[in-house]
């Protein structure tokens, strides 16, 4: 059965599906610890902000979207398969990590696969 964390991620990928990344920012704790395989690690909200506000910018231009295969969670930690779609280059699977806790995420961390042939 679900828990209050994959609640929290469910919501998490219905904003993202939205495209505004900034969105997502409430759903974080104050204190939250954010870690992209790109970006680089980001901590508290206003951090994250300035991320997601990068994102927005980057995605749109780049013409990438994610949809989330599976999402399996309890109370307190979440994983999320995921598809990276890329105009002009083929998917790549990727997994979510997410921890929650009172109901904001504290934790947050992508693993994409490599592109193929790589």
């Amino acid at each position: 059965m679900a828990g209050e964390a994959q609640r929290v991620i469910e919501e998490f990928w219905r904003i993202q599906d939205g495209g505004d990344y900034t969105k997502l920012v409430d759903l974080f704790a104050e204190d939250a610890f954010l870690e992209d395989p790109i970006w680089g690690q980001y901590r508290g909200r206003a951090a994250i902000l300035g991320f997601m506000t990068k994102m927005v910018e980057e995605m749109g231009d780049r013409i990438v979207h994610f949809t989330v295969d599976e999402i399996c969670g309890d109370d307190h930690a979440v994983w999320a398969r995921l598809t990276m779609h890329m105009e002009g280059a083929p998917s790549r699977g990727g997994v979510g990590i997410y921890k929650v806790e009172g109901g904001k995420m504290t934790y947050y961390r992508d693993y994409m696969d490599p592109p193929a042939g790589e």
